[in-house]
């Protein structure tokens, strides 16, 4: 498999491949007794993943940073799947203190949670730091979602205990992690602005998603409880996480080469509603995807160590910011 997930237009071993659709992906699937958390399904493939998992009927929770923002996505979404179920709370994954507080709203409010979806990103923006003082595309791509879940994982646990039913949780990162040499984590390096690299940046963001869904795995399995985490490459998508990348005129020429190969909107959220999804990755755990098929990330984005001191670095970063 090529490092964009299963050659264009063919299907792979799991029966779907890189031109399947989100609702080709969950056709005949029940959701009903699901609910999930999808980040960032104000726009793009975050929203499409939110319709899709309404669709198969699940009860949908979507944070934004804005209530208005979030009420337009549900109204926009309920007149096309009359039967949602869907829910908006107020987070900003850029800001600590914002996940804090939806995380204490969303687990006195709901009883369960079935699947954590860590969608939201920014990408190759120009330098900025997040209200915590870290690099904004690390604050929000990897350390947002860090705290998130941590503080989602009892009430995914007592879930997985009370209904039988296997909590999922879903990261997406990028095949742009290969730019990533594992050595970006250390908060000196992230915040040095004369040696900024927008690009890089997402990179290290993106390889810090594999490593916690990774490091979540390995726990997960040591602890023996009924949860998976698992990663993916949703493909090259022109959603407006590409925004800043017209901005820059190499970022920009890139793109204009791989434009032949970006993915729509269905196809893009299809390798999420694979992993959320379909019974075939049940009990799938620490495994990386492309194509809506298993794919081999780096071997830096398979370095249990590096996962380990990620995670100790990323619990540091989010104490000392709770003082």
């Amino acid at each position: 498999m090529g490092i964009w997930g299963w050659p264009w237009g063919r299907r792979g071993l799991s029966g779907f491949g890189s031109a399947s659709t989100a609702e080709d992906i969950a056709a005949g699937i029940d959701a009903s007794h699901l609910t999930a958390i999808v980040t960032g399904a104000t726009n793009g493939i975050g929203k499409e993943t939110a319709r899709v998992l309404a669709l198969r009927g699940a009860n949908v929770i979507i944070p934004a940073r804005t209530l208005e923002s979030g009420m337009k996505v549900k109204e926009s979404l309920a007149e096309e799947v009359p039967s949602s179920k869907l829910h908006v709370m107020e987070m900003d994954l850029s800001s600590l203190d914002s996940v804090r507080s939806f995380a204490g709203s969303f687990n006195s409010s709901h009883k369960h949670l079935n699947v954590l979806i860590n969608n939201a990103g920014i990408m190759a923006c120009p330098f900025q730091l997040s209200k915590d003082g870290i690099e904004l595309q690390f604050a929000t791509n990897h350390l947002g979602h860090f705290l998130l879940t941590n503080l989602l994982l009892d009430k995914m646990k007592s879930t997985a205990k009370e209904t039988g039913v296997q909590g999922r949780i879903v990261n997406l990162a990028s095949t742009a992690h290969r730019r990533s040499d594992g050595k970006g984590f250390d908060l000196n390096k992230l915040n040095n602005e004369s040696k900024y690299n927008a690009f890089s940046a997402y990179s290290h963001s993106k390889l810090a998603n594999i490593l916690h869904a990774n490091e979540l795995s390995r726990r997960f399995q040591e602890e023996g409880c009924d949860l998976t985490a698992n990663s993916l490459h949703p493909g090259i998508i022109g959603t407006n996480i590409v925004r800043y990348i017209t901005t820059n005129s190499v970022l920009a020429s890139i793109f204009s080469l791989v434009k032949p190969f970006v993915k729509d909107i269905p196809q893009g959220a299809a390798t999420t509603c694979y992993v959320a999804l379909h019974p075939d990755t049940k009990r799938v755990s620490g495994k990386y995807f492309a194509g809506c098929n298993e794919a081999t990330p780096t071997s830096v984005a398979r370095d249990a160590e590096l996962a380990k001191r990620l995670w100790a670095f990323s619990e540091e970063l989010v104490e000392n910011r709770s003082k």
